[in-house]
């Protein structure tokens, strides 16, 4: 009971403090005759409920509904996330150093991070964890196991663990360190005399992170073209979005500028320093998997016509959040303003100001899209990500690779060959042999990879219109015959797309030896943006004409 009042208290406080704020206002009195009547509901509610019930929890979920009717990116931060959020800004936890997927009843680790605590503890992908300081996780999901491994850096951790290839278990003892994610993981010269710099993730100095890259490429090459791949980058900072594109744009140039409601923060946002390079020829790679901090960039250097983004139309999230501290430790990470490009647009795809009845929110239509235009007057639009210059073919994910993924199939299947070849070629010269693949496919006999197809779904909803209308038993023959026929075709579906199977094969096993580095070496091979990035540097009057196509 003292612990609900004292949440009462605490709610006491909030509607003190709001009333306040709200003074500011004309909304001053909805606001307080609101949260008068939260307060009211919730102290019946703890008085008179049937069941004792958590204050905390009762709470969580209310803020939770209440910021659910907002958009995905306005939310509660407990205490016990504070970690999981500071990780997303600056890449750094406290851990093992490794990410872990679900295996049955228990978790494997999918790849160790070359260098930090689990990889020097001797721990590989495919160890599959049994217990954690003495206490088992049958059953736990991931991310309860993922909290369970982090802790503070020094902290001790045992770990019951069965190693790839070995029968019985084993304790292994090590210490969490600090794990720092490298924002650029990847970088290397492609091509002839093109700097390839690949950045996940917009976290503290990643800006720094990208200019030490392209000095070290430098270093031995004289470039003659940048490419910036920040595909499948969700993104991060707004400032260290604005520092990397500083890497490619003059000092004192507008790169963003942002708008809210409290018009004091709304704020412009030029390049402070000296660029790497303001002249090199640049290409930035996007696709839909790019997102917030990464359409600042690539929307700046199109808007600039400082260089050609390829790829496949963005996310679309044109919206900054601010994060505030609330009492106990908790903050509120809260949407503040929209984001606009140097040409004007704001490229947020998706309106949540404005619902349907049901609640559901729906994408700008292109009606209501407006147009900009780039320095060299091209023309641009918003509401709906950021279009590329040059636009590849998104690659299309068959039933039959996603069912192969998500059933760890791919993944097991590098595994049992990593303990039969104990060294492969280098990351980036490694095939996939034709007996590897005849291998894969009787790896794949005894194991369980079926999926519904778009076919098997109007199939299933012709049969029960059939058994409706009472048609069923004179078609029954037809329908068990046709739904044998698509069994048998789905047999063939794996050797029908051999070759993105290949890739994903190809991509894991290299993982195994050459971890991150490695796969996105061995990737950059058939990759066909890539190809097209350095087909454009190789005709250069091509890049130069669709940046400037009065020229």
């Amino acid at each position: 009971m003292k612990k609900s009042l004292k949440y009462f208290g605490l709610l006491v406080l909030v509607i003190t403090a709001s009333i306040f704020i709200a003074s500011r206002n004309n909304n001053y009195f909805e606001i307080a005759k609101n949260l008068d009547i939260f307060a009211a509901l919730y102290k019946e509610l703890n008085t008179y409920y049937v069941d004792e019930v958590e204050p905390s929890k009762l709470i969580k979920k209310g803020v939770d509904a209440m910021l659910e009717s907002l958009d995905p990116y306005t939310n509660y931060i407990t205490e016990d996330e504070i970690e999981d959020f500071r990780f997303q800004s600056t890449g750094k936890y406290g851990g093992i150093g490794a990410s872990i997927r679900k295996s049955g009843d228990y978790v494997v680790i999918s790849e160790p991070y070359e260098g930090f605590a689990a990889f020097k503890a001797g721990l590989r992908s495919g160890d599959m964890i049994y217990e954690i300081d003495s206490k088992s996780i049958k059953g736990k999901s991931t991310d309860d196991i993922s909290k369970l491994l982090k802790g503070q850096p020094g902290t001790e951790i045992k770990l019951t663990i069965k190693k790839i290839g070995k029968s019985d278990s084993e304790l292994i003892v090590f210490k969490r360190e600090e794990i720092k994610i490298n924002s650029v993981p990847y970088s290397s010269i492609v091509g002839n005399d093109i700097a390839y710099v690949k950045l996940t993730q917009f976290t503290d100095n990643c800006s720094q992170d990208v200019h030490k890259a392209l000095t070290k490429l430098t270093e031995k090459n004289k470039l003659k073209g940048i490419i910036l791949d920040l595909r499948g980058n969700p993104g991060g900072l707004l400032t260290e979005a604005v520092n990397v594109t500083n890497l490619f744009i003059n000092k004192n140039t507008l790169v963003v500028s942002t708008k809210g409601k409290v018009e004091e923060w709304n704020k412009r946002y030029n390049a402070l320093n000296i660029p790497f390079n303001a002249d090199i020829p640049l290409i930035v790679l996007v696709n839909s998997g790019s997102a917030s901090a990464s359409e600042i960039v690539s929307g700046a250097i199109q808007d600039l016509d400082r260089g050609v983004v390829i790829g496949q139309r963005t996310f679309g999230k044109g919206l900054v959040q601010t994060t505030r501290n609330l009492s106990y430790g908790t903050q509120l990470k809260v949407t503040t303003a929209h984001y606009y490009t140097p040409s004007g647009r704001c490229i947020q795809a998706i309106n949540y100001a404005e619902r349907n009845e049901d609640g559901s929110v729906a994408k700008i239509p292109d009606s209501l899209k407006n147009s900009f235009k780039t320095i060299n007057q091209r023309i641009v639009t918003d509401g709906g990500g950021v279009e590329p210059d040059v636009v590849t073919e998104s690659p299309k994910f068959q039933n039959i690779v996603n069912s192969l993924l998500s059933k760890g199939l791919i993944f097991d299947y590098a595994t049992e060959y990593f303990l039969k070849h104990p060294e492969i070629s280098v990351a980036a010269d490694f095939k996939l042999s034709e007996q590897d693949f005849n291998d894969f496919l009787l790896f794949l006999k005894n194991k369980e990879y079926d999926y519904v197809t778009k076919t098997e779904d109007a199939l299933k909803s012709f049969e029960k219109m059939a058994e409706k209308e009472s048609y069923y038993a004179s078609l029954k023959p037809n329908i068990e015959e046709l739904r044998q026929k698509i069994n048998q075709d789905k047999e063939q579906e794996v050797i029908k797309h051999k070759a993105i199977i290949t890739s994903y094969l190809t991509e894991e096993i290299v993982s195994r030896y050459y971890y991150q580095k490695g796969r996105i070496e061995n990737s950059l091979n058939n990759d066909p943006d890539v190809v097209k990035a350095i087909e454009l540097f190789n005709n250069i009057e091509s890049y130069t004409k669709i940046l400037n196509p009065s020229k």
